[in-house]
């Protein structure tokens, strides 16, 4: 039969990847049916049993036998073997020299034994000869093996058209590079990461094992790209002479169509999704979406595992203090792409780490900003001036009005999530400071606020607000009502109903008319101050237990 090399197995030096083809090994063989009645003796290579077989051939001279390429397993009754003991020396050395998988020979009358030569050269070279007591037919086993080959081959032909066909239309719909790294740690069954040319990370799929798979990332992927990542895979992601970053695959199981082939078709996906972006920071923004998202959405199993995601991007919080921020600006130019990379710059050049998104849920452009900054480092008012006033001069406008809301420092990741909705929640409440380039508010100075959402998860607090706001929200559920937003438009403005009015976006008397109605259904006086304290603590618990704003 002739030598096929349909799909051989992929040469390289990477010890991670796994063959295309997942070949029948010298021990499957012999364990055959066909195999196993003749009765197959192991004289030599036991150690070597498992060395995989690219094809077999059946050769009765030592001429046919220069002609293998490597890896087959020869078949043989020794008929056209010459008797010399030099020459079957001579016979082996070339069979061992060109990379045989294995020798088997069926004992007959002509040769009764194996030759002492080839035992000798064989265990030597510590591969596998066997001998068969019985008669076999040679062209069962051929057929056998290569049957199991070639249908190998089939199932590996079908994974990489399924590959193929999976990242082009992935490609072709324009799908963002999170969902292409999902796919690809999916199909491998092993986590996938996307990291920039600076080794943070952009994306990742980790099934599940964010705390190990992300890890002092930046460590061991440089160690990795030095050649000491053990069963690392790693694809560059670049087109048309740049390069964007990396692909990388940890170690797994084998893929029918090749791990490397799967993570290269990856990394093609990407590049395209990469090219149709217009915005080089387009990665960066994506990820600190998904980051803040799943900060603000409280979309994290556990906060080690959230911890790990946001340090492998480049955000230290280990021995760092955290601060949570708000920003807004007021210009019809300023759109929240622009004010996050100018927020991202700004804080940067005060030599901060950085996170940086639009708020997943408010629908008034505001960004939200997490912070890293050594400990023992002082945060003043004069260090987020410097951020607002850099995020003013980033966007070139001077008619920028810039509103920073900056809320408390913490020591982790409850804490800043914590701080992000103060820092949400002050900024809602500030004054627009019009007339001011840039201007800061600082939660310190609003103590109900704190005090509120350091006790909104408390049943009590919860339960003040629910007593206290009860009749409100079911008049408004009812009649499709804005009692809420009215009080709280009243107590942003307390003493002052013309601007409550104004920020209510209603008229005086209509105005007037509702604050009526709101002390009609609570039976409380809006002009007690002891009264307005309460309903002000039970309208920002509301919001601290994640009610709609």
């Amino acid at each position: 039969m002739p030598e096929r090399r349909t799909l051989e197995p992929d040469r390289t030096d990477r010890p991670d990847e796994a063959a295309t083809v997942l070949l029948p090994t010298v021990r499957e063989i012999l364990r055959y049916d066909d195999v196993a009645r003749a009765l197959p003796e192991v004289l030599s290579g036991d150690a070597a049993l498992d060395r995989p077989v690219r094809w077999v051939h059946v050769s009765e001279s030592a001429q046919s036998a220069r002609l293998i390429s490597g890896g087959e397993l020869l078949l043989s009754t020794g008929v056209g073997w010459p008797s010399d003991e030099r020459e079957l020396a001579a016979l082996a050395d070339q069979l061992i020299r060109d990379g045989v998988a294995g020798l088997v020979l069926e004992l007959s009358d002509r040769m009764p034994t194996a030759p002492p030569a080839l035992v000798a050269a064989f265990q030597a070279a510590g591969l596998p000869f066997v001998v068969l007591h019985r008669e076999v037919r040679f062209i069962a086993i051929t057929e056998a093996v290569h049957s199991r080959i070639i249908d190998d081959q089939m199932v590996a032909l079908r994974a990489r058209d399924e590959i193929h066909a999976l990242f082009t239309e992935l490609s072709l719909r324009g799908s963002p590079a999170d969902f292409i790294v999902s796919q690809a740690g999916r199909a491998l069954a092993a986590p996938v990461v996307l990291e920039d040319v600076n080794h943070q990370v952009i994306a990742a799929e980790t099934l599940g094992a964010a705390d190990d798979a992300l890890d002092d990332w930046e460590h061991r992927s440089r160690a990795a790209h030095r050649g000491d990542g053990d069963g690392w895979l790693i694809t560059p992601v670049e087109a048309r002479g740049t390069r964007w970053g990396h692909l990388i695959a940890l170690p797994g199981e084998p893929h029918p169509a090749g791990r490397s082939n799967v993570l290269e078709q990856a990394a093609v996906a990407l590049a395209l999704s990469r090219l149709a972006d217009r915005d080089d920071d387009e990665w960066t923004r994506q990820s600190h979406d998904r980051l803040l998202g799943a900060l603000l959405g409280r979309r994290f199993a556990s906060e080690s595992g959230l911890v790990a995601r946001v340090e492998a991007a480049g955000f230290a919080v280990t021995g760092r203090t955290l601060i949570g921020a708000a920003v807004t600006v007021r210009t019809a130019g300023a759109d929240a792409a622009r004010v996050v990379a100018a927020a991202l710059t700004a804080a940067r050049e005060v030599g901060a780490d950085a996170l940086a998104a639009a708020h997943p849920s408010q629908n008034r452009g505001t960004v939200v900003l997490a912070l890293s900054v050594r400990r023992g480092r002082p945060i003043t008012d004069a260090v987020f001036g410097d951020i607002a006033r850099a995020v003013a001069r980033e966007l070139r406008s001077p008619e920028n009005s810039v509103q920073l809301a900056v809320g408390s420092e913490a020591p982790g990741i409850p804490g800043l999530l914590a701080s992000i909705e103060e820092a949400t929640e002050l900024l809602g409440r500030a004054d627009s400071g019009r007339g001011r380039t840039a201007v800061v508010h600082r939660v310190e100075r609003r103590p109900l606020l704190r005090l509120v959402n350091a006790m909104g998860s408390d049943p009590r607090m919860q339960e003040h607000s629910e007593q206290m706001l009860r009749p409100l929200i079911e008049y408004d559920l009812a009649n499709g009502g804005d009692l809420l937003e009215v009080l709280r438009a009243y107590l942003t403005h307390p003493g002052n109903r013309t601007r409550a009015a104004g920020a209510s976006h209603l008229s005086r008397s209509v105005f007037y008319q509702r604050i009526a109605l709101i002390e009609d259904l609570l039976g409380m006086d809006l002009d007690d101050g002891e009264t307005l304290s309460a309903l002000h603590a039970a309208l920002l618990a509301r919001r601290a237990d994640g009610y709609p704003r």
